[in-house]
């Protein structure tokens, strides 16, 4: 467990420099680490939530919070979230799925251009809509905030600057995150719920620790650029790996 919990702390503090929560390659970590996957959810969300929240405080104490521009966005995701949380999904479909997710992830990382302004051409109400309704669903099924796919989307578009995207994703993230757990809590039961995640409370631990440490690093102007092509390999490596466990599968 003690090297689990370190590689959760790493994975906070990297992840929280660049304002997401981490919660895909959590997840990825206890799938390598043989960690019963209908409980991975359960400690991918949690965790996502307890680094994210220190994000959401800072970009909001720092005025770079666009809340009214996520209302659709949010409107498609959290009802989708909470629905994909109570998806039954076998355990090859679950790496499987997660595996694309992370492979997509990196590469939208890698080739992201960064946004100076605001887009003079917001995203319509449908356009909102639907992107949050997909992620939201990814993120409950899988146990991911969903913020490391949209915010390459919202660069790609110009949707606002890159403080403000930062920004959006941590809200993004806390709330799917929130409801996707929420979903996951109903299809194990509430007190099975709480009794699977007691014996991982070191990295949920850890990744609190290194969430606040990364967050206010990145408040510190840290170049965001290497980060993010760092964090890029290393989910690409994580999602390789997953690939190859569902092909030979799930050994």
């Amino acid at each position: 467990m003690k090297g689990l919990a370190f590689l959760f702390f790493a994975t906070a503090l990297i992840y929280a420099m660049v304002g997401f929560g981490g919660g895909s390659t959590y997840t990825a970590l206890l799938v390598l680490w043989g960690v019963p996957f209908a409980i991975l959810p359960l400690i991918s969300l949690s965790c996502n939530i307890v680094v994210v929240t220190g994000g959401v405080w800072r970009f909001r104490a720092a005025q770079a919070l666009p809340a009214k521009k996520l209302v659709w966005l949010l409107a498609g995701s959290v009802p989708a979230a909470w629905i994909g949380g109570q998806l039954p999904i076998g355990e090859f479909a679950f790496v499987l799925v997660l595996a694309v997710v992370l492979a997509i992830a990196s590469g939208l990382m890698l080739v992201r251009p960064v946004s100076t302004v605001e887009s003079e051409t917001p995203w319509r109400r449908g356009t909102s809509m639907g992107v949050g309704a997909g992620l939201g669903a990814v993120a409950g099924v899988v146990g991911i905030g969903g913020g490391i796919i949209l915010a390459p989307l919202l660069h790609l578009t110009g949707w606002d600057t890159p403080r403000r995207i930062s920004g959006a994703c941590s809200l993004f993230i806390l709330v799917n995150s929130v409801s996707g757990l929420a979903g996951q809590i109903v299809k194990r039961g509430g007190g099975l719920a709480v009794a699977d995640l007691l014996p991982y409370w070191p990295v949920l631990a850890a990744a609190l620790i290194g969430g606040q440490i990364g967050s206010w690093i990145g408040s510190e102007r840290l170049p965001s650029r290497p980060v993010r092509i760092l964090t890029a390999l290393v989910v690409l490596a994580a999602s390789l790996r997953l690939f190859a466990s569902a092909l030979s599968g799930i050994s």
